[in-house]
């Protein structure tokens, strides 16, 4: 009963996150964006104390049943663990704790959170990983499914689909996407529980938490015959049948155990039942330096979060590939406060990314921020309606603003760049920019430079950075008109 509850739950979260990552309606989002916010990690950097403590609870009260139900990726691994259990059969057997491979990494993790080596936080970070993987190998699936419906059901006469970009939004992320998708699936097939148990540093933490777990799976010696059959099914190799003892800083509480003990000898039960061992060696040998490394980290890390391409203009005429500026500052969506406190927040989950109606936001590709959502206008522009992003994000890296806040919030400023203007390359008035801003921030006046042809004038003051003068400036290969990036961003 126990595991069909679990089982049932896990596959529930697990598809609920996955649809939110695909949704391209942009309307799941709002309904299912509270799956991102109770993710442990994301809850850690927003600081939100109350998801923290009711996780750190359930750990304490149920064990590790965060990472076997509601982290993403740890059911991920689950799935494919049990599409091979359906070709190999007790296949499993008791490993000592890889616990010095556990504390390197956890040391990594948190040094790169100090010193804000962000993509490596992002690497480590398990919703994140997973948030990547969908958005960039699922997600272009499913577009181009959801495409080619569209274009079946308007040969029918029915317009209820309509049709998506279906375009590459980084190369080098896919790439890391790809790889952690290969590294995760052979090490889930060939080990089950490997990662979460050696690499993942939210694993180890909620290890180190479930080792003091009201409820565990305890053994009743009387009972077991040390057939060894519980532990050749633990897909966290935790289970030692010799000293009847289950290390919980690597169960998951999958309960696969209570349903392989054909004696009944395992049950879910407190911790002081009698006739029972649960913990080994192993486990209590390193718990005082995990402990100390673990809480340290802890408070590490908050300390550190405090602290196929378009070418068309406007959508009318077919015109040639205009070149992406190189802006000295990168821009960040509005909500995000600055670029520092977006760097310091974000760990690359991509849902922000993937929700972005405009396809304004793509994943940067700069050592420094590699992974964290930065602004292109070659596709479209930031409208100033538009503040799916800053709901989604599950780790404070963009706040939360309303529409009314966003129409002042100073994210760049354009630039022009008089002799790309094709008021001087090619003795005609345009006055796209200023006729599409919608701040105001461009004027066009009178030249006598060029014979009374009218050129852009920008009010810095007024301009919020939303790219839409770039976007639609027919002017190629380079644009005529730019936005620059803030690295704090104001209002006006």
């Amino acid at each position: 009963m126990l595991k069909k509850l679990r089982t049932s739950l896990a596959i529930i979260f697990l598809l609920l996150i996955t649809l939110m990552f695909l949704d391209i309606s942009g309307n799941l989002v709002w309904k299912l964006g509270w799956l991102a916010k109770i993710q442990f990690l994301p809850a850690v950097f927003a600081l939100n104390v109350g998801v923290i403590i009711a996780l750190i609870l359930l750990t304490v009260i149920c064990g590790r049943i965060y990472c076997s139900v509601i982290c993403p990726m740890g059911v991920f691994q689950d799935v494919v663990s049990w599409i091979h259990s359906k070709f190999s059969k007790n296949r499993f057997s008791y490993k000592p704790a890889a616990t010095k491979t556990r504390l390197i990494v956890m040391v990594l993790f948190i040094a790169c959170a100090i010193i804000g080596v962000n993509a490596v936080v992002g690497l480590l970070a398990p919703y994140s990983a997973y948030g990547r993987m969908v958005t960039s190998i699922i997600q272009p699936v499913w577009i181009w499914g959801n495409n080619l419906l569209a274009g079946w059901s308007e040969s029918q006469g029915n317009y209820i689909f309509s049709e998506h970009d279906l375009w590459l939004k980084s190369l080098p992320v896919t790439i890391v996407a790809v790889a952690t998708f290969i590294v995760i699936t052979i090490t889930a097939w060939r080990s089950g529980r490997g990662y979460c148990n050696t690499i993942c540093p939210v694993g180890t933490v909620l290890g180190y938490l479930s080792k003091y777990a009201l409820l565990r799976p305890v053994i009743d010696t009387t009972k077991c015959n040390s057939c060894g059959l519980c532990a050749r099914n633990c897909k966290s190799h935790c289970i030692n049948p010799k000293t009847h003892s289950v290390d919980m800083t690597r169960c998951v509480v999958c309960f696969d155990c209570l349903n392989k003990c054909r004696q009944g000898a395992i049950s879910y039960a407190p911790k002081w039942k009698k006739k029972t061992t649960t913990i080994g060696k192993e486990g209590e040998k390193t718990s005082e330096r995990r402990s100390f490394l673990t809480i340290t980290g802890l408070l590490a890390t908050a300390a550190t979060v405090n602290a196929v391409e378009k070418k068309v203009d406007g959508g009318l005429a077919i015109i040639e590939d205009k070149v992406l500026p190189q802006r000295a500052t990168r821009i960040v969506p509005a909500g995000a406060l600055s670029i520092k406190n977006l760097a310091t927040r974000c760990t690359g989950c991509q849902l922000c990314i993937s929700k972005c109606p405009n396809s304004v936001l793509r994943p940067s590709t700069g050592l420094n921020d590699f992974m964290q959502p930065t602004m292109e206008f070659d596709r479209g522009y930031c409208r100033p309606e538009c503040t799916i992003c800053s709901g989604v994000c599950p780790t404070g890296a963009i706040t939360a603003i309303t529409r009314q806040e966003k129409t002042s919030i100073q994210i760049g400023y354009a630039v022009w760049i008089e002799k790309n203007c094709i008021v001087a390359t090619d003795s005609v008035e345009c006055g796209n920019c200023a006729r599409h801003c919608p701040s105001g921030a461009i004027m066009m006046v009178e030249s006598e430079k060029y014979d009374g042809r009218k050129i852009p004038v920008i009010n810095t003051d007024k301009c919020i950075g939303c790219g839409a003068c770039e976007y639609l400036c027919p002017a190629r290969p380079i644009g005529a008109i730019y936005v620059e990036g803030r690295e704090v961003h104001t209002k006006r």
